[in-house]
């Protein structure tokens, strides 16, 4: 039985993190209303449309990498699955354990993460690279969401 192409082993992982973390989230919650969340905070909808952009950037930019990594593939492949659990793991530390600290704190380890994916990405494939620069600037944006949302709900 051969092995699963860069498509398929990049894809599958981002496909079930998007699963993971939407079952993960409830935004419909009494406790989610009630926090104290900045007016710079994007509109709900927003986060669908922002998620599944991302989403598509950072499955193409693993298929990329993986067509090219040679040597490189299995750290690489090490540094994408870290990624992936702390980009799942957000909403349930948020929204399902309702610790916002906590929350923060990985969106801050998930903004490094995906630091350090853009650098290994663009060694590998300048276009790949380039490609998470969004997710990256995304991902930092969500820290300091995270981390202002904890601020203003300290309890």
């Amino acid at each position: 039985m051969s092995r699963p192409g860069p498509l398929v082993t990049s894809t599958v992982p981002v496909v079930l993190t998007a699963l993971v973390g939407t079952a993960g989230t409830d935004v419909g919650s009494d406790w989610y209303r009630r926090l104290d969340r900045p007016r710079w905070q994007p509109p709900g909808p927003f986060f669908g449309i922002a998620w599944t952009a991302l989403y598509a950037l950072l499955a193409t930019a693993g298929t990329r990498t993986l067509r090219r990594a040679g040597a490189g593939r299995r750290s690489w492949s090490r540094a994408f699955a870290v990624n992936l659990v702390l980009n799942a793991g957000w909403p349930w530390a948020f929204f399902r354990a309702r610790r916002p600290a906590l929350a923060a704190a990985e969106a801050a380890l998930l903004a490094v993460s995906t630091a350090d994916l853009v650098r290994r990405s663009a060694r590998t494939d300048r276009t790949a690279g380039l490609a998470l620069v969004p997710y990256a600037a995304w991902t930092a944006f969500a820290a300091a969401l995270s981390t202002e949302i904890a601020r203003r709900n300290r309890r």
